[in-house]
């Protein structure tokens, strides 16, 4: 969902080669005219060949960085959860799990409404359900990763494994929920809200749901 960050892992307190960093400056060019002929075009109708033409790349140079124009689309859901993870791990050692999740999605949400492509890019996924579908063809991959940095924090329990799956999934869903909830409130009439009163509304709203008691056990028959 996220526009693209860099995705080269250097040595730790290593700066990027230059290598690295021409790599990720073509990479980010692709996928900045991809978005805007998305965008112009249509996501259905851009092709690789038009992509590559815009970014003064060839074919060839294309299918270096991308494998196609939905693995292009895909690369902003393994950036989203390359920020959510990156959060995660951020986050001090002595924070409750719960503070961890609410810090992230805060965190995350807030990053993602300043980029300027980011509503462009929600635009896109909202108008084009190929896109969607191709952003979503590396959702399994992300909650993998995400569940990973929450059990960096939890234990290696069954127990544990399960809370870390629960807490990535949830992290994910309510940043994601969060900022289509912001990103739609743009066309009603009273104009989009700040995206921290969006963040405290979907967690006032989702402490409210779980604060609900539970409905009464159905009576066995006899």
């Amino acid at each position: 969902m996220n526009p693209p960050e860099s995705t080269t892992h250097e040595v730790a307190g290593a700066a990027p080669s230059l290598q690295s960093r021409k790599q990720q400056f073509v990479r980010d060019t692709i996928w900045d005219t991809a978005t805007d002929l998305f965008a112009e075009k249509g996501f259905d109708e851009t092709t690789v060949d038009d992509i590559a033409e815009a970014a003064g790349v060839s074919r060839r140079s294309f299918f270096r960085y991308f494998a196609s124009k939905n693995d292009l689309m895909a690369h902003g859901m393994v950036s989203y959860g390359a920020e959510l993870t990156a959060a995660i791990d951020a986050c001090p050692r002595n924070d409750s799990l719960y503070q961890v999740f609410r810090h992230t999605v805060q965190q995350v949400a807030e990053r993602s409404a300043a980029h300027p492509r980011t509503r462009k890019i929600m635009a896109i996924l909202a108008k084009y359900p190929a896109a969607r579908a191709a952003e979503l063809s590396r959702f399994s991959e992300v909650q993998d990763e995400v569940a990973k940095a929450f059990a960096r924090r939890t234990g290696k329990g069954r127990e544990d494994s399960l809370t870390a799956a629960l807490l990535a999934g949830l992290t994910r869903q309510v940043t994601g929920v969060t900022l289509r909830w912001w990103f739609d409130q743009g066309w009603s009439d009273q104009g989009q809200p700040d995206i921290g009163e969006a963040v405290e509304r979907a967690f006032a709203t989702l402490e409210h749901l779980t604060g609900e008691r539970k409905a009464a056990a159905p009576r066995r028959r006899k």
